[in-house]
């Protein structure tokens, strides 16, 4: 896993406690985009171990979910993390909720358990507390996670429901049919429009379509991109990817 690492910036291998784990997280977020540009390139997207690293190390790309967070298990696994995958449930604009495994996050077991994810676009930049019911502030906003009746529990972002998780282990095998759905399905936001997202020291910029969005210090501005070469062009330099023709809806 040295070149993942290096993919991230990284010439040490972190230690298995919480400072390395925050390292690890904020520094995936800041190097490795949450992006679907293959859904919209028309390539197919493979849950094996070896797909998910081998596109985010050799290949320099982002990926959805599944692809991030199950990428980053195996890295923190090596480095000697125990760590879990959760299945979650996304919340719709509506209140509603996704199927059920549209979402993979992660526990991180150290002295405590810790809810672990650079796979959600805007999220916390570190971990949060899986036992604290109370707020948790971070940098991109306040995150409170409740335990619920059922054994899962529910992550709100901003006082916004993000994801209600389930606590039983899974396998990146076992999440096939559901990165089906939501690579293909009409009702997945992911199939909607192609989108990049970057969360930096010095803020999030996302490439929605040809829209260029730029958060600095809370002020947001939007820019429009002229043509295709101008799109390729802010993939390559801004998010790292090199793409060879514009990811089209």
């Amino acid at each position: 896993m040295d070149a993942y690492l290096n993919r991230l910036g990284l010439s040490e291998r972190p230690a298995a406690d919480l400072d390395g784990l925050r390292l690890l997280q904020r520094t995936h977020l800041a190097k490795v985009p949450f992006e679907n540009l293959d859904i919209h390139l028309g390539v197919p997207i493979a849950l094996t171990e070896e797909s998910v690293v081998d596109k985010i190390v050799h290949r320099h790309r982002g990926g959805i979910c599944y692809e991030l967070n199950g990428a980053f298990a195996l890295l923190l696994r090596d480095l000697g993390f125990d760590v879990t995958m959760l299945g979650a449930a996304t919340f719709r604009e509506n209140g509603e909720l996704y199927p059920k495994l549209a979402h993979l996050a992660l526990r991180v077991d150290l002295d405590e358990p810790w809810l672990v994810d650079v796979g959600f676009g805007r999220f916390a930049r570190q971990p949060l507390r899986l036992t604290d019911p109370g707020e948790q502030p971070d940098e991109d906003g306040v995150f409170t996670v409740t335990e619920l009746p059922t054994g899962q529990f529910e992550v709100h972002h901003d006082g916004s429901p993000a994801y209600r998780a389930d606590p039983l282990p899974l396998r990146l095998a076992d999440l096939g049919p559901s990165c089906y759905w939501t690579t293909t399905s009409p009702e997945s936001s992911f199939t909607r429009k192609p989108s990049c997202s970057l969360r930096t020291d010095a803020g999030r910029f996302t490439l929605s379509g040809d829209r260029l969005i730029s958060t600095v210090d809370g002020e947001r501005t939007e820019e429009a991109l002229a043509d295709d070469a101008t799109i390729l062009a802010e993939y390559r330099t801004r998010f790292g990817v090199e793409l060879d023709r514009v990811p089209r809806t």
